[in-house]
This record gives structure tokens, sequence and C-alpha cells, in this order.
């Protein structure tokens, strides 16, 4: 970036000095509450026909300086004006340009939007910004500082003491002497303007009405010393940091007290309603993220044995810890000044920690994980489980041994055995959702509210589970056969009348689910574990299934003959779903029943989770300029298809 000079121009007459210089290349900045740097977009900021030249951004009348115009050119923003204050901080800034200061200009500015640039590359303001960066697209420029440290590094500014009188040069004492010496008899064509001292020592032209340098050069020395002075009595020996911080940074009386008055204000024992800061140098990203899942009301034991008896113990005395002191400790831990007034540029601060994004998206994983746990499945109970490694459709192969087993010859060669593939398929898809953590919320400290959500989801996510299940089940699929799932193809379909649950078409069903064979026409050898009914039949399948009963034959000799319940012995586990008959499912129905193999055993249903991942994720959004908040988003991989039809025997119950 070129280097630009802060030039400060005097004249007599009332005149007050100028100032022009360079307030923004157009680069990128780390600023205070934002977690990325930040490039202002030169074409979208608004420029007002004057602004205010401010000290150190401080907004308030002391330290307003001056005003500049300002407009965008070749190198940056650029600014010219006026100084027109007459006090210390005027007096301080054009001193220390004469010593050779450095000074930089830093830009104040309003913004309107903004986005964030997360990867790749982007060309702003004539230059190329590699992401991660927040690119400022529309902004109102408010005020331009003088400071000694700007945000932007690229530029550099220096004030040069350049005074001009009329045309005339005003030379320091000593070296207007060697020039009047030099200097022909008759006038000499006035020389043009010089624009710093050292060009001004060359020229030798008579000065009317000379002013001053050493008298004004004394004064700013003197003002200096009485700042200086003013610093120490106000410190008075205490703050030894304030006061060195205060000298070098050229602070006004205003910014000395209040600084000051906060160091006492932590000396003393004191109440703030804002905000609460702790003063213990134990507490950790881990101690509070425990704190706020015991206040969540996540199990004391569970925790212990992810984090530890010992962090457990300690967080249970800071179960009460207001949100917005848990924001404040977070900026604690990362060595970041915590703000007395609790407001949204506090807020973005601490959201630019690494600690409390993190602490909230793990409460809120582990309140989504306890009600997900919590919440019956139904699927999980019928079907295998698989991983998946990616969301493409997924083979899932299953080997048929064709062949009994051959007795083994004199030679001893065991005959091959063929086998054949035979396929299934399944596929992952995404479910998801987002949430917000408001600047209400926390203001109000409801965390309540803000866990009420990944609790929801989390019942969400263990219902679509069987969601997708029943409706998968209750469509009766095409299988890779080409075949309907439930069929007489596939001789796992009882219909008509006959079919009603009773303990006949029972018996019937399970006589179908045992005669099922393999690709080589044996026996699977495998018998029903389940029967799965709609609500309106889970007392009849319990009667049918359960009891074992006597019963009296009538006629004259009154005999009694034993009966025994033989569904009885069947062993089935008895497994009732409000899905069979909700009318929001294809072919729903209070009559249909089914029988399923048990899970490992035999193939029926797969869940596929991809690469492990059984349950629902919680994750933390980057801050959003458009909410006052922060956003995370729950998602889950899954996919639901059927596998083998000889798992499964289904009855219509109906004529139909």
């Amino acid at each position: 970036m070129k280097t630009e000079f802060l030039e400060i121009t005097a004249a007599a007459e009332g005149r007050k000095p100028t100032v022009k210089g360079l307030a923004y290349s157009g680069g990128k900045m780390r600023l205070f509450g934002w977690s990325r740097p930040v490039v202002v977009d030169m074409a979208g900021m608004t420029v007002p026909e004057s602004v205010p030249l401010l000290a150190n951004h401080e907004n308030h009348t002391l330290c307003r300086v001056g005003v500049v115009k300002a407009a965008v050119g070749d190198t940056g923003l650029e600014i010219s004006g006026e100084i027109v204050a007459e006090g210390a901080e005027a007096a301080n800034i054009v001193a220390q340009g004469k010593s050779g200061a450095d000074w930089q200009l830093s830009i104040g500015a309003e913004v309107e939007a903004a986005e964030l640039v997360q990867s790749g590359k982007r060309t702003i303001n004539g230059a190329e910004h590699e992401a991660p960066f927040y690119h400022v697209t529309k902004s109102t420029l408010r005020e331009v500082s003088v400071v000694a440290v700007g945000a932007d590094k690229a530029t550099h500014m220096k004030v040069t003491a350049s005074l001009q009188l009329k045309g005339n040069s005003i030379m320091e004492p000593e070296k207007k002497v060697e020039a009047a010496a030099a200097a022909p008899a008759t006038p000499a064509k006035p020389a043009e303007a010089p624009k710093n001292i050292e060009a001004a020592a060359t020229v030798a032209q008579p000065a009317a009405e000379p002013v001053n340098v050493e008298a004004v050069a004394q004064a700013a020395v003197k003002a200096e010393r009485d700042r200086v002075g003013m610093i120490k009595a106000v410190c008075n020996g205490e703050f030894s940091e304030i006061e060195a911080k205060a000298i070098s940074e050229g602070w006004n009386k205003d910014q000395v007290n209040e600084a000051v008055l906060a160091a006492y204000r932590q000396k003393q024992p004191t109440t703030d309603v804002n905000i609460t800061i702790r003063k213990e140098n134990n507490v950790t990203a881990k101690h509070l993220e425990a704190a706020l899942s015991l206040r969540a009301g996540i199990d004391g034991d569970t925790l212990a044995k992810a984090m530890g008896d010992e962090t457990v113990e300690a967080a249970m005395k800071d179960m009460d810890m207001p949100l917005r002191s848990v924001l404040a400790e977070c900026m604690r831990i990362e060595g970041m000044s915590v703000p007395r007034s609790f407001d949204n540029d506090a807020i973005k601060a601490a959201f630019s920690t690494v600690s409390l994004p993190g602490i909230l998206s793990n409460v809120a994983n582990k309140k989504l994980l306890q009600a997900y746990n919590a919440q019956p499945i139904i699927a999980t109970k019928l079907c295998t489980t698989g991983d998946l490694t990616d969301f493409k459709e997924n083979q899932r192969f299953r080997l048929t041994d064709v062949g009994d087993l051959q007795p083994v010859g004199a030679d001893g060669e065991i005959k091959d055995s063929a086998l054949t593939e035979e396929s299934a398929k399944n596929q992952l898809d995404t479910y998801a959702k987002k949430f917000c953590l408001t600047r209400k919320m926390i203001i109000n400290d409801d965390l309540g509210a803000f866990l009420k959500v990944p609790t929801a989801m989390g019942n969400r996510a263990a219902r679509l589970v069987d969601q997708l299940f029943f409706k998968r089940l209750m469509a009766n699929p095409t299988c890779v056969d080409g075949k309907q799932l439930f069929s007489r193809d596939h001789k796992n379909l009882l219909s008509g009348a006959a079919s009603a649950l009773s303990a006949d078409s029972l018996k019937k069903a399970i006589q179908m689910f045992i005669d099922q064979t393999d690709a080589d026409g044996q026996p699977i050898s495998v018998e029903p574990s389940i029967l799965l009914v709609p609500t309106a039949l889970k007392h009849l399948a319990i009667e049918l299934t359960r009891g074992a009963t006597l019963m009296m034959s009538g006629g004259a000799e009154n005999t009694i003959r034993p009966a025994i319940n033989v569904l009885a012995d069947e062993n089935l586990s008895i497994v009732s779903s409000p899905y069979l008959g909700n009318k929001n499912y294809p072919n729903f129905s209070e009559a249909s029943w089914y029988l399923f193999g048990k899970p490992g055993t035999v193939d029926t249903f797969e869940i596929g989770y991809l690469k492990g991942k059984r349950t629902p994720t919680v994750e933390r959004g980057d801050l959003d300029f458009n909410v006052l908040g922060v956003w995370f988003r729950v998602y889950f991989d899954i996919g639901i298809r059927e596998q083998d039809h000889r798992g499964m025997v289904k009855a219509t119950g109906t004529a139909a």
C-alpha cells in the first residue's frame, strides 16, 4: 500500500490548522467484537459531506479536534479539513507531529450489511483478499480519528508540522538568520510555499509578521508537562500501569479519571447489577460446561462418566450461574477485558471466543441426546443397523450358500460350494433444522427457553426414525427383484377375510414364515419373534399369545379335557404401533398385522447411519449479522430400506 503523510498547516489572521491524509487503505482490519478480520467495501460506503475528526474514537466534546471531508481516491479513503479545536488534544497532535511522531488515521463507520466470506478469495477495493473475513458491503462513515496505532496496518501517517503563512515560509529563528545573510540585496521572486520544515530552511525570503515558533513549541511542551503532572496527581502513585499507559497514549483528564475510578471499584467488594465477574482463577471451560449441563437437568452421574467426578462436584456450586456471567467468564478465560455494561458489543465479543460457542453447543447436544434416548423407538426393535460411508446408494450384500454339505472322498478333497450374492440397497438422507440463542434470551437469563428447542428436536429426531420406517413398511415398496415386498410371489402375504387376527390366522402366518426357503430351495430355519399390530389389536394379540386355559366340554358325561394354548409356546413379543392405523400414512389399517424375525438372525429392514453416528448432532453456526444472537443447527444422517422379504410376513386382516 502507498504511504501517505498527514499534513497539518496553520495560518495567521484567524485561519485554522488544516489536515489531510489517508484514513483507510481498503485492507483487512482486526476489530474488537468481530471473530474474523474485516474489510470495508468503499464502493458501498455512504460518505457524508463532512465528518468529525476525533482523537482516539472518543465520543465526547473534548476529543472532537476538527472537521474533515472524505472521498474515495486512488489510494483509499482520503480526507482533508481543519483542526478547529484549541484544547490539549489538538495541541498535542500538532506538537507531537512537529517532533516527528508517526500518526495513523482510523475510521468509525456504522455497519448496515455484512457477510462472512468462509472460503476462497474475493476482490474488494481493487485488491484480492483471502478468506476467512467479514465483507462489510454497506456502511456509513460516521467519523475519522487520529490514533497512535490504527486497525489498518497498511496505512502509515506522519504529521510533518508544515506551517504556511500567505505563501511565505516560516522558518526556525537560527535558520532564518542564516538565510537572510545569504539573500541578495534586491527583493527576490516569491518562492513556492514549501511542504515541510526541511524545505523551508533552503528558501531565503523575508517574512511579514514572523511567528515566534519557539514560543509555540514552548507552549506545547508546557501543555504536555501539565498533562503529565495531572496524570500523576490523579494516579497518586497507586496505579502505575494506568499512569504509564495514560502518558504514552495521550489520555486527557476524563480518560484518566474513568480508568482510576474503574480500578478503585475493582478493589472494592461490589455487586454489579448487570454482570457478575468471578475472581477465582480456577474456572475453566469444562467447569462452565458442567455447571450449565447440571442446570439444564443433565444427570450428574452421566456427566461424571464423561467429565470426571471432581469437575461435576465443583460445578454443582455454580449451577445457578446466570448466562451473562458465563459469557463474562469465557471472555476472562481467553484474556479479554470484561466490560461493565452488558451490551451488544459485549455479547459479540463473548461469542468471538473459542470456549463459549463450544460450551453452548455441547450443552445443547447433551440435552438433545437426553431427549432422543428417552423417546421409545419402535423401529429399532424390528430392524438391523448398518454403517454407510457416504450418501450414494449403497449395495448391501448377503451371501446365500447353494448346495448341501458333501461327504469328503477318500482322497480328502473338499468339494467347492457355489455362492451367489443377493443384494439389497440403502441410502442416507440428511434431516436438519436450526434454532437461535437470541440476545433477549441472554439478557433475560432464559437458558430454559433456549434448551426447550434441542429437547423438542431430540424428541422429533427419535420420532423421525419411526416415521421413516413405517412409511416405507406400509407403502409395500418394490424390491430389487422387481416384486413387491409383501406379495404372493414372495410367499409372505396372508389376505382375505380369514387373515383377520385370530388363533387360526396367526398359526397360518407362523407356518408361512417358517416355510420360507433360501435361494437353493432349502428352509431358512428361522422362526418369527415379533408380532407387530396396530393399537386396536394390542390386547387381542396379548390374549392370543399369553393365556393358558382349561376348557370344559358339555354333554351328559360333563367330561373335562385340558386345552393347551399352543401360540403361547411361540414366545412372540407383542409390539403395537399407532402408525399402522394413522391416516397420514399410505395403506393405513387398523386390521393389518405383521410377523418379524429377530433382528440379527434374519434381515428385515436396515437403519443406516453415516459412519456409525447413531444420534443427531448439534453444531454452532457463525455469527449472523442480520440476527441478534447465534445460530445452532441439528442434523441427522439416516436411511431406512427393506432388505430380505423372508424375514417378514404381512396379514391384511380384511377381505379386501
